[in-house]
């Protein structure tokens, strides 16, 4: 074993553009995938900035501009549905917007051929010293990797074990919500729809995927304890945040109970003092989540991928030069996406904070 061999641990986005890189430079690579296989849920993704550059050179950009959702804008609507303002694509959809489940797949084609991917497992022990870690994982056998890299977003299994509980990185923005999908009974198409009342918000959008509408139910909350509660407290909480609401919130309330595809988050930042630690690094959502109202997550992961990896192959194997050089380079634009973050928790909760 040497440190030219790198476990990474989540393969939604920044895990996969990380093994890319690595890949690229010469390193002997990993993704280890709690999910039984390569996840095609969640909600489009959008890119920004920077990121073009990054699927650029990549050498997928054309291709993830062919799967454009090309949103025309989002109404706000008022608690009878009637139309008070408009709000442009940008605003949700950044410069190019496109399903995750295409983002997921195309950067899994891209690396499967040369990186091992390890789906329906999971790291369950890290030990490390002076010449690797030692990782345990919860069905498959221990190994020994030169480094360790956690990709696997706000509650990182890897922050958890090498950092410390979750509750010393999570910083809660006053927001929670459940998201799901259902019918596009409003005859969306490619557009959205935004209600806010005072601590809550209702959006729902279709992007052009069948007849199905997304949709999310947003309200304030104290903390994020509620994403790891069971799905009927979840709902529980959901049904309670928007008793007495109009427009079609009482027809949403029903299909969020109907839904398969429900998920229930918490609009969250990380906030680390240092994102490495011996051998152990963490980009992405689990290293510097900026919250999904800052409208960069997927940016930023895509960013901070390229960053790790062009420090690492820049570092000469001193792997703790390069982690220092990859934080100093990425803190000033995580800052400022986190700022933005904040700023948009408060706006889209409708005072929530």
């Amino acid at each position: 074993m040497t440190d030219n061999t790198v476990l990474i641990s989540g393969a939604s986005v920044a895990g996969p553009a990380l093994a890319h890189f690595l890949r690229r430079d010469g390193y002997d690579v990993t993704v280890v995938e709690r999910a039984p296989a390569l996840r095609d849920s969640g909600y489009a993704v959008d890119f920004r900035g920077a990121a073009f550059d990054v699927l650029d050179e990549m050498g997928v950009l054309a291709e993830m501009r062919g799967h454009d959702t090309k949103m025309r804008g989002t109404s706000l609507v008022d608690e009878t549905g009637a139309e008070t303002g408009r709000l442009p694509a940008e605003v949700f959809a950044g410069e190019l917007e496109v399903p995750k489940r295409e983002l997921t797949r195309i950067l899994h084609r891209l690396t499967a051929d040369d990186t091992e991917y390890v789906f329906d497992d999971s790291i369950a022990t890290l030990t490390q010293g002076e010449s690797g870690v030692e990782v345990e994982f919860e069905r498959g056998a221990p190994r020994t990797f030169g480094l360790v890299l956690g990709a696997d977003g706000l509650y990182s299994k890897v922050r958890r074990l090498a950092f410390g509980p979750h509750g010393d990185a999570l910083r809660h923005l006053g927001m929670s919500g459940a998201g799901f999908s259902t019918d596009d009974f409003l005859g969306l198409d490619h557009s959205g729809v935004l209600h806010q009342g005072k601590g809550r918000a209702i959006y729902a959008f279709s992007a052009g995927d069948g007849d199905r509408l997304a949709v999310s139910l947003s309200f304030a909350t104290d903390s994020p304890a509620l994403d790891r509660r069971p799905r009927e407290e979840q709902e529980h909480a959901v049904r309670t945040a928007f008793a007495g609401c109009g427009w079609v919130a009482p027809r949403l309330l029903r299909a969020m109970e109907e839904a398969d595809d429900l998920y229930f988050t918490s609009s969250s930042q990380v906030h680390l003092d240092r994102w490495s630690h011996g051998r152990v690094a963490l980009v992405g959502d689990a290293a510097y989540c900026a919250a999904p109202t800052s409208g960069m997550g997927t940016s930023q992961a895509l960013i901070g991928a390229r960053v790790l990896a062009r420090r690492l192959a820049e570092s000469g194997g001193d792997h703790l030069s390069a982690f220092a050089a990859y934080e100093a380079e990425l803190r000033p634009y995580v800052a400022e996406n986190q700022e933005k973050g904040s700023e948009g928790a408060a706006v889209f909760g409708g005072g929530a904070q």
